[in-house]
C-alpha cells in the first residue's frame, strides 16, 4: 500500500532542514513565471551568469556554460541582468507551455 504524502502539520517545527543537501531532491522551478532564454551563439563564456545564479541552475561542462537547469531555476533574472553581452533574455513561462 502506498503511503500518503505528509501535510504541513507533519513538517518539522520552524521549517528546519534536518538532512543537509536535500534541495536537489525537489524540483523548485515549478513556480517560475519567467524563463531565461540563452542564445549560445552570442555567449562569450565569461561565466558571470554561472557565478551569480543563486540557485546553481546554470551547469557547466569543460569550463563552459551549458543549458539552464529548469527543474531548479526560479526565473529571478539575475543571469540576464549580469550578462555583459546580453545573450540571456527573460521570457514569460507561458510562452513555453
Amino acid at each position: 500500500m502506498k503511503k500518503a504524502k505528509e501535510g504541513w502539520k507533519e513538517l518539522e517545527d520552524g521549517g528546519r532542514i534536518i538532512v543537509a543537501g536535500n534541495s536537489v531532491l525537489y524540483k523548485t522551478g515549478d513556480w517560475r513565471t519567467n524563463r531565461p532564454v540563452w542564445d549560445e551563439s552570442k555567449c562569450t563564456q565569461c561565466m558571470i551568469c554561472w557565478l551569480t545564479c543563486p540557485d546553481s541552475s546554470i551547469p557547466a561542462k569543460d569550463k563552459k556554460r551549458i543549458e539552464t537547469d529548469f527543474d531548479h531555476c526560479k526565473g529571478c533574472g539575475i543571469c540576464a541582468e549580469v550578462c555583459p553581452v546580453k545573450c540571456i533574455k527573460m521570457k514569460p513561462e507561458t510562452d513555453f507551455q
